[in-house]
């Protein structure tokens, strides 16, 4: 078996709280919008609508706001006052200086691999948000490469990790999405490892691989650590 020499960790519901802030932002939606659409008629819409959305403004909440109000404007037939357009798009940018706090245990586990291993982070995402977010984190320190990517596809993978490394079969991606991290990782070559979290993006549902043999599940990311000594 190949040495390990890269590792790959997602950003957003990995090493930070991310998804919860949507959800709160989702709920202060349906609150302004209660008096023109049923809740759950408007929630599927919105889901509806970012689905085709993300094909055109990409992952992040810069796309998230614009769905928001794309929604709102069709389930209303173009109905709604100004001033609650106004009010959606301050609750989406609320979400753009929410404070980023890492999960217990991320830093620690960083700091323990970056001497032996390249460490990238691979993260979808807007440019600016995702920057800010790993500055204020504080965890950029322990990281060779930031790749912030318009999707996670086999390709993009691979591509990191031999701009990065010696290949993806030498490479492993830490992720708590099986969509987005595990399953194009492994599909690349590399090992995959899914770390769930509490709040997970429904675009970012999926089955485990059909591939286990370099499929692995913890439910903490210091957990990793005795698989990564094992491999490397």
């Amino acid at each position: 078996m190949p040495r390990l020499e890269a590792i790959g960790f997602d950003a957003d519901d990995t090493l930070w709280h991310h998804e919860r802030y949507f959800e709160q932002t989702t709920a202060r939606y349906a609150e302004l919008m209660a008096p023109y659409a049923d809740s759950k008629a408007l929630i599927d819409h919105l889901h509806a609508t970012e689905k085709r959305n993300v094909k055109r403004y990409g992952f992040g909440v810069k796309g998230f706001m614009l769905s928001m109000v794309e929604t709102a404007i069709e389930i209303t037939s173009g109905n709604l006052p100004a001033n609650v357009i106004k009010d959606v798009l301050a609750a989406g940018g609320d979400m753009l200086v929410h404070p980023v706090e890492p999960f217990p245990g991320v830093e620690a586990t960083l700091s323990a691999l970056t001497a032996d291993y390249t460490l990238i982070l691979i993260t979808r995402g807007d440019l600016f948000d995702q920057e800010r977010k790993l500055e204020a984190s504080g965890l950029s320190k322990y990281f060779d490469a930031i790749e912030i990517v318009s999707d996670k596809t086999p390709p993009v993978y691979r591509r990191i990790f031999s701009r990065h490394g010696e290949g993806a079969s030498r490479a492993m991606m830490i992720g708590n999405s099986m969509r987005a991290d595990v399953v194009p990782a492994i599909e690349a070559g590399a090992w995959g490892v899914h770390v769930p979290s509490d709040h997970v993006w429904a675009l970012d549902l999926h089955d485990d691989p059909a591939d286990t043999s370099r499929f692995r599940r913890f439910g903490k990311l210091p957990e990793i650590l005795p698989l990564i000594a094992e491999i490397g």
